[in-house]
């Protein structure tokens, strides 16, 4: 089961012996072991029992709150991990130090390689596309990196490698009822917009649990500068996994016809553009199973899924912070 998304609005979520139930109407419309379950991801307003809040805790499962829309809200989770040493060597790296430049330069070339090799590969498939001048922009920025000994210049060649990746995101769509001329967040007026603000809530959710697993502080971060209230390290360790999770699941679901125009609808004051109740679930459904699709690791060596890779790629940083291994390798995947 993995992560349970809970859509239905003024549901009541509850649990009977090991299971998590939940109810509206007075009718059951899910029912789950526990057992199966490793996060609960509540989309827009619903009620849950202190006993189930509690049973979540002891078993140290996470819970999200996202609004309607998928703009994260908050989360209630267990106590971090009484591995002091991970947090130790975390805050110890904190700053422009030769380790956090280290990181910082593997988050940002692990998120612009899988930039340049998702548009190769879309290249591939259609060559009548003409990405090269896009892709040029990416591998100069790629280039740079190693000789780039500050954290802000380096989130200079990120935010190049980023504009030249997203200057080119519309003609990786097919689907001609849609569009995309620039990446909009807050809020997104357009539903490719709406699909990647809503993926990348949903990533956060995964990534920050599977940072906690290993006993990171989440909001101490390198490459996302330290905000009140913004988990930083999740938003690291996510960048290498937004183009080969979320931006893969979004185009598959516009340019399969997953999701159409009448799965969208528009906020007439603020101009907001979400998915409607059934477009959600088309989207979850999709995302869920992009997340238990295996490829092989590159640095393991072996065979797992994206939501196990969150968790390894933590792993490596930790042993990397911790001085055991002698660099951390970001996950790039060709």
């Amino acid at each position: 089961m993995g992560t349970v998304y809970i859509t239905q609005e003024d549901a009541f979520i509850g649990k009977i012996d090991e299971r998590l139930n939940v109810k509206f109407d007075k009718k059951i419309i899910l029912d789950v072991p526990l057992i199966k379950v490793d996060g609960v991801v509540v989309l827009g307003r619903a009620t849950i029992s202190p006993a189930t809040i509690s049973e979540l805790l002891e078993r140290h499962i996470p819970l999200t709150f996202l609004t309607e829309n998928g703009r994260y809200l908050g989360r209630l989770e267990p106590e971090v991990t009484k591995n002091i040493f991970v947090r130790k060597a975390q805050w110890q790296a904190a700053g422009e130090s030769a380790q956090a430049i280290h990181v910082v330069q593997a988050f940002v070339r692990g998120k612009l390689k899988n930039y340049r090799n998702s548009l190769i590969r879309r290249q591939r498939e259609c060559p009548d596309l003409n990405l090269s001048e896009n892709l040029k922009r990416i591998e100069q920025a790629i280039v740079l990196i190693d000789t780039t000994q500050s954290i802000n210049s380096l989130r200079g060649l990120e935010g190049a490698g980023s504009a030249a990746y997203f200057g080119c995101f519309n003609q990786l769509i097919r689907a001609k009822e849609f569009t995309f001329n620039t990446r909009i967040r807050r809020p997104p007026t357009d539903p490719v917009n709406s699909l990647l603000s809503f993926g990348y809530s949903l990533l956060r959710h995964d990534v920050q649990g599977a940072i906690n697993i290993v006993g990171f502080d989440p909001y101490l971060g390198y490459l996302h500068c330290d905000r009140y209230g913004r988990p930083s390290l999740a938003l690291d360790v996510m960048e290498e996994f937004r183009p080969l999770v979320v931006d893969t699941v979004v185009l598959s679901a516009l340019n399969k016809g997953f999701l159409t125009p009448t799965d969208f609808v528009t906020e007439p004051l603020s101009d907001a553009v979400s998915l409607t109740p059934e477009g959600r679930k088309t989207f979850l459904r999709l995302y869920a199973q992009k997340k238990q699709s295996e490829f092989k690791h590159p640095v393991m060596g072996r065979k797992c899924t994206y939501q196990e890779a969150f968790e390894l790629q933590a792993r490596l940083l930790a042993k990397y912070l911790m001085g055991e291994t002698e660099k951390y390798p970001p996950l790039v995947l060709k």
